[in-house]
């Protein structure tokens, strides 16, 4: 079974920076996609970055662009957010997110994804 298994959350001032992490474990398919979306108490749920796996194309929502990059390490099945730039709009649950058998590139769609990890909390403070 695949697993999503998050880590790096923290709490840090405005301006300041954190990386979290999302390791995937289990069977992987060609195709296979990944995405952090966020949720704030009160809000929707958030779509905040999406990578197909294997390619090099990388969906950022318009609120983090220019704050936030990803970057992943196959060898370890693990992508990364670095989060830069923190604002307190930032503040939320973050959550990895992924798709086995992708036939498209992605989607900003929380629906679209089978696989979730279990919420890691950031939270900037002003």
């Amino acid at each position: 079974q695949v697993q999503l298994v998050e880590s790096g959350g923290g709490s840090v001032q405005a301006g300041g920076s954190l990386r979290i992490s999302c390791r995937v474990s289990g069977r992987t398919l060609d195709g296979f996609a990944m995405a952090w979306f966020r949720q704030a108490p009160g809000k929707e749920r958030e779509f905040v970055v999406g990578v197909n796996w294997s390619g090099n194309k990388i969906d950022y929502a318009d609120s983090v662009k220019g704050r936030f990059t990803f970057s992943k390490d196959s060898t370890k099945n693990t992508g990364y957010l670095q989060m830069s730039k923190l604002k307190p709009e930032d503040t939320a649950a973050y959550y990895c997110a992924a798709n086995l058998l992708a036939l498209r590139d992605g989607s900003r769609s929380s629906d679209w994804y089978d696989y979730w990890g279990q919420g890691i909390q950031v939270t900037v403070s002003s």
